[in-house]
């Protein structure tokens, strides 16, 4: 009967000696499971930090070439808006000076003949060539607008 019970008791010994070899042999493979899931995770951290400095440096070559482009832009856009007052402002001055003539084609042709020249002054020209006057201005100031708004476009 204590051959039957050591054996029984060995035997037990035996199982859970095996039972701890598989158990063993499954936490390793899991251990070298977490440890090549490391390695990848490590080469991941890595690929993300070079990838950040690349992006780094892109936003800042980005941000050097959107200062250029102000720099260079906006000093021609700035221009560009001067013009625009300096042929608005001749344009404007041009329609006066059309209104004058059509005032001056006006009351020459009002007077037309009635009107008798003094001797210092030189005789006034024709209501036609009045007309041609008022005509050339308008020719003229139509022109500078075409011009003004060809440019502001």
């Amino acid at each position: 009967m204590s051959y039957g019970f050591g054996l029984t008791i060995e035997s037990l010994v035996a199982i859970l000696l095996l039972l701890t070899i598989l158990y063993c042999a499954r936490l390793n493979k899991q251990i070298e499971r977490l440890k090549a899931d490391e390695k990848l995770m490590k080469a991941s951290v890595v690929e993300l930090v070079a990838a950040t400095e690349r992006a780094e440096r892109a936003i800042a070559g980005l941000k050097v070439t959107a200062r250029e482009t102000e720099d260079t832009l906006g000093g021609r856009l700035r221009e560009a808006e001067a013009y625009c007052k300096a042929i608005a402002t001749s344009v404007q001055a041009g329609e006066e000076v059309l209104g004058r003539l059509r005032k001056i084609a006006y009351a020459n042709t009002l007077l037309g003949a009635e009107a008798t020249p003094e001797p210092d002054m030189a005789p006034a020209p024709p209501a036609n060539d009045a007309k041609a006057v008022a005509a050339a201005a308008q020719a003229f100031a139509e022109r500078a607008r075409a011009r003004a708004h060809g440019r502001a476009a």
